[in-house]
């Protein structure tokens, strides 16, 4: 397959600049099985999943992982920090009209100082000159790192914003935004409701956002990212299943979690980094319904997506979306559908 045959049209103005208030208050498109997509709200995910039905989550923190400052050189530099590697080192992508040199020491806001170490392919490796761990350094200088199709500077909401209200574990630099949707008394519904969760953690990257490099899909290679699922996680996934109830990820990290978790044909617990790229052909095996945004065109998570509710029904589903002002990607609106749905080809002629 090819990175073109996940192409469709966006007007511009339906990328979503902010979000909308309350959290739960976003619109739901879900892909029903028999009828097609149907438009509904977020508050009425509860209807749509069963008593005993599992919902897991990403409980990954976004760290303030955007800085700013000047080279040796007075030249500007931004940092967006990719990965934290201890408590002064981090890796990060690094905007200059040069790049750093080894050795050089950028000067920060805040009055805090990093010194370039290495570069490590399109990464730096910094270590921050600080009594200071890392993540404090960021909670206090840096910003919000919003998507670079947010067209503007981040403000003071963004801090809770742009964060799920069950966020927990610092270490993202990107916000599982499927989970951005959920609020304490949408929640608590679920719960009364029978509903199950399970958390675990995958720390998105700033890779998210970088487009495919490449037309075939098979040559493409993910950024490697850090996720972790406990023993307790594993078994409500597994019991669930066994009792023929379903597992419902909350957004694609979770999807590529539980699916790398479960490469040996059970999910099990694993700690490490995932490369995993999912798309059209690839056998599920953790997975049963999927929450998700509206993603980029041609992006490895609308190709995800697309595996696991059929390539032509999710981008039939993408046209409707737009047709009807849907609000797109991270701040906008969401979509909910059952793996395979494709079984029962939706059939209108009006999104052929």
């Amino acid at each position: 397959m090819r990175k073109s045959d996940f192409f469709y049209e966006l007007p511009p103005a339906l990328i979503a600049q902010a979000p909308v208030t309350p959290r739960s208050a976003s619109r739901l498109l879900y892909l029903d099985p028999g009828q097609g997509p149907r438009d509904l709200r977020f508050t009425d995910l509860p209807a749509l999943v069963h008593r005993g039905d599992l919902l897991v989550l990403n409980d990954t923190r976004v760290v303030a992982a955007r800085l700013f400052g000047v080279k040796p050189t007075g030249g500007r530099i931004e940092l967006l920090v990719e990965r934290i590697l201890d408590r002064a080192r981090v890796l990060a992508q690094a905007r200059a009209s040069k790049p750093p040199q080894p050795g050089q020491r950028l000067q920060l806001e805040g009055g805090v100082t990093a010194r370039v170490v290495e570069r490590r392919g399109e990464f730096y490796e910094l270590r921050f000159e600080s009594e200071e761990s890392v993540l404090d350094i960021l909670e206090r200088v840096g910003h919000v790192p919003l998507p670079p199709y947010i067209d503007r500077a981040d403000g003071g909401d963004d801090r809770a914003r742009y964060q799920t209200v069950y966020a927990k574990t610092p270490g993202a630099v990107a916000a599982p935004t499927a989970g951005l949707h959920f609020d304490e008394a949408l929640l608590a519904r679920l719960a009364a409701n029978g509903v199950e969760h399970a958390f675990l953690t995958l720390h998105v990257g700033a890779g998210t956002f970088q487009p495919l490099r490449v037309d075939e899909l098979a040559a493409h290679r993910m950024h490697p990212e850090y996720f972790r699922i406990d023993a307790r996680a594993c078994a409500q996934v597994n019991a669930t299943r066994a009792a023929g109830r379903r597992v419902i990820a909350v957004g694609t990290t979770v999807v590529r979690a539980l699916e790398s978790a479960a490469r040996a044909g059970r999910l099990q617990p694993a700690e490490g980094e995932t490369d995993i790229f999912i798309y059209p052909g690839y056998r599920f095996q953790a997975v049963d319904g999927l929450v998700t945004n509206f993603h980029l065109p041609e992006s490895s998570l609308l190709m995800l997506v697309c595996a696991f509710g059929g390539r032509e029904r999710v981008l039939a589903a993408y046209r409707h979306a737009v047709r009807q002002n849907y609000r797109f990607y991270s701040y906008g609106d969401a979509m909910f559908l059952w793996r395979g749905c494709d079984a029962q080809p939706w059939n209108s002629d009006e999104n052929r």
